[in-house]
């Protein structure tokens, strides 16, 4: 098992050039993978394009996924349908769903990514499509298991005023949380680690941690996976 937090930041991303076959260049990095974590994760990633940048359209056959908009405007077309999505727009992409992403905005777009394994079951089952995008900032925590047939449950954006504090545990559950705005500190394992925005925590089975907010308080984004029984 591993027993130590995983923290990572966006600070030195790399530069992807052709994004599921998509003219131009965006940037990415991998903050968290699923070696060593128990529950049904893939990878926790953030990725960024340009003004007017794509991320090519693609089909979701062996995993599920979720976006989360950190910043700018954009165009997510899901199944050929185009939705205007903004930061602080979730979206939850389900088996067998062909999606693509385009910056339609004058800024940079960049987003959060939680794919997630499936079961051989849930890919045999050629029928099965949804996808939701939900405005998780206006509207509050979305439970992604209404959704989507993996181990994503809930997600949501938590505001610790300045001085507040908040406890994580991984017990049953798996988390990861990227931090959005604000700082403070996040105590495991005996460390204390400075967090900002971009910062980011994934807490493997059997570990936990404690966020505190500094003097302009602290917002992150926070998704719990469920971890089946035997894998515990």
């Amino acid at each position: 098992m591993r027993e130590a937090v995983v923290v990572a930041d966006v600070h030195a991303p790399a530069d992807v050039h052709g994004v599921h076959a998509a003219a131009g260049h965006s940037r990415w990095t991998c903050l968290a993978r699923r070696t060593g974590l128990h529950g049904g994760w893939e990878a926790v990633e953030w990725a960024w394009l340009p003004p007017g940048g794509v991320s090519g359209e693609h089909l979701h056959s062996r995993t599920e996924e979720l976006y989360f908009l950190l910043s700018g405007r954009g165009e997510i077309t899901l199944d050929g349908r185009p939705h205007p999505v903004r930061a602080g727009d979730t979206v939850l992409t389900g088996l067998g769903t062909r999606h693509a992403l385009r910056n339609t905005g004058r800024r940079p777009l960049a987003w959060l990514v939680v794919e997630l394994t499936t079961t051989k079951e849930q890919q045999m089952d050629r029928h099965h499509r949804s996808a939701v995008v939900r405005d998780l900032r206006g509207h509050g925590p979305l439970d992604a298991s209404g959704v989507l047939t993996g181990p994503l449950r809930t997600v949501r954006l938590t505001r610790l005023a300045p001085g507040g504090s908040a406890a994580l545990d991984a017990h049953g559950e798996e988390h990861t949380v990227f931090v959005t705005g604000g700082t403070g500190t996040a105590r495991a394992t005996g460390r204390h680690v400075s967090v900002a925005r971009g910062t980011s925590l994934t807490l493997p089975l059997g570990t936990s941690a404690w966020l505190s907010a500094g003097a302009e308080g602290l917002e992150y984004f926070h998704a719990v996976l469920a971890v089946p029984e035997e894998q515990r």
